[in-house]
């Protein structure tokens, strides 16, 4: 009888080693089917856009309103809203704070670029923050040609030291703010570009008064904290104001702070009658979804007004994965058409509003730098659900029956590209 044959166990090492081909099997199978639609998605969207026109949006009237000790003013077109910048920058008489996530080398970003250097050249002390991944299509040298009196700050793509497993490591600087003087601000959703002055449809708030100071403040921490050594380091503003109807809620990755989630959290539970988002990309997680869907139950009139087709297809497609649920909780949905919806604004009740540069996405609620200015005032809101209401004019509703009839193949791929969601 023959001796029975020996099988040699597997070593640590290559246990190891297959566990590593299972894992990497694993991620291919969720991931690699979403990727691949990702990139059907993406070559298709760059043959409509050369046939998509650039829809002409229309002036909404809004007027100053007085909230305790500063002014509000709303901006819903880019020219207007450019306009006041520029009066603002030339009127400097002390210091010139702007911050911008994309700064096109058009020729309103030559004419931003233009009037920093006059401030400059006449004594103004002027210090920029732009981010450098969201322009890397624009030219370095557009970028070079700023006065050289004018501090500049390129938020980098990566921050060192670097952390693969911190967020603060990816984190880009999603804020628009301009300060003037600490005694003007301005924050929302506009970038600084030709296209958003007459194309796409966005919102921007200016401040007057006491509660400009907050603006600065947030442009000082972040300057002081990401500076390079050439540059100068800012006073702190010893300028804050207790206005308890004006509130600033900052996202802060590099402490891992982020209380615009909350704030939204705090007033949709808190709402009894109406709730009206606009939102550029509308990404939620469970419990803000879930929170909506509470406030429908209890009878409140909730609507989402959302592009119809914004400039980042995938974010698109994400966000229609909700469509279905919110339609059938009872929540309506507009899409407005033949423009980009870029705001990220929402109005409650008729007394609460805020106006800000964060998505209702993860890359906003958990990963960028932004600010969002909320606002407990009835005027404000009065105007605010005016503005709402314009938009859904240009806006087409959709039903649960149009919906749930769309082909089974756009239903398939919204269900593959799932995995992608909580990167977005």
């Amino acid at each position: 009888m023959s001796a029975p044959e020996h099988i040699p166990r597997p070593t640590s090492r290559q246990a190891r080693f297959s566990l590593s081909c299972l894992l990497c099997w694993l991620l291919m199978a969720i991931f690699a089917p979403a990727l691949v639609v990702s990139m059907i998605l993406l070559v298709v969207d760059q043959r409509r856009k050369r046939a998509r026109p650039q829809g002409h949006l229309t002036r909404i009237p809004t007027s100053p309103v007085h909230v305790v000790n500063s002014e509000v003013k709303l901006y819903t077109y880019g020219e207007d809203l450019y306009a006041d910048m520029l009066a603002s920058i030339k009127d400097a008489r002390k210091h010139i704070f702007i911050e911008t996530f994309i700064w096109k080398g058009d020729a309103v970003g030559r004419q931003f670029r233009d009037a920093l250097g006059h401030a400059a050249a006449r004594g103004i002390e002027v210090y920029v923050i732009y981010d450098s991944f969201a322009n890397l299509v624009v030219p370095r040298a557009f970028f070079a040609s700023f006065a050289p009196q004018i501090h500049m700050l390129a938020y980098p793509f990566l921050t060192l030291p670097f952390n693969p497993l911190s967020l603060a490591s990816y984190a880009r600087d999603h804020r628009k703010i301009l300060v003037v003087d600490s005694h003007v601000a301005f924050l929302g959703g506009y970038n600084i570009g030709s296209l958003y002055a007459k194309h796409w449809r966005d919102t921007q708030a200016r401040i007057i008064g006491h509660d400009a100071w907050e603006v600065e403040a947030t442009f000082v921490d972040f300057w002081n904290t990401h500076r390079t050594r050439d540059l100068p380091r800012l006073a702190a503003s010893m300028k804050r104001d207790w206005d308890p109807y004006i509130q600033f809620f900052r996202n802060e990755p590099s402490v891992l702070t982020f209380p615009i989630r909350a704030s939204y959290y705090e007033v949709i539970d808190r709402a009894r009658e109406r709730i009206y988002l606009t939102q550029a990309y509308f990404i939620p997680n469970r419990f803000f979804i879930r929170l909506l869907f509470k406030a429908a139950e209890r009878g409140v009139d909730v609507r989402i007004l959302l592009p119809a087709i914004s400039n980042h297809v995938i974010a698109d497609w994400l966000g229609r994965a909700f469509y279905t649920a919110c339609l059938k909780a009872g929540i309506r949905l507009f899409l407005y058409q033949d423009a980009m919806v870029h705001a990220k604004t929402a109005t409650i009740d008729g007394i609460w509003s805020t106006v800000g540069t964060a998505n209702i996405d993860r890359l906003s609620m958990l990963g960028n730098y932004e600010i969002n200015l909320a606002i407990y005032n009835r005027e404000l809101a009065t105007q605010m659900e005016s503005i709402f209401h314009n938009d859904t004019t240009h806006a087409r509703e959709l039903s649960l029956a149009e919906w749930e009839s769309r082909p089974r193949l756009y239903k398939y791929a919204e269900y593959l590209l799932r995995p992608l969601r909580p990167f977005l």
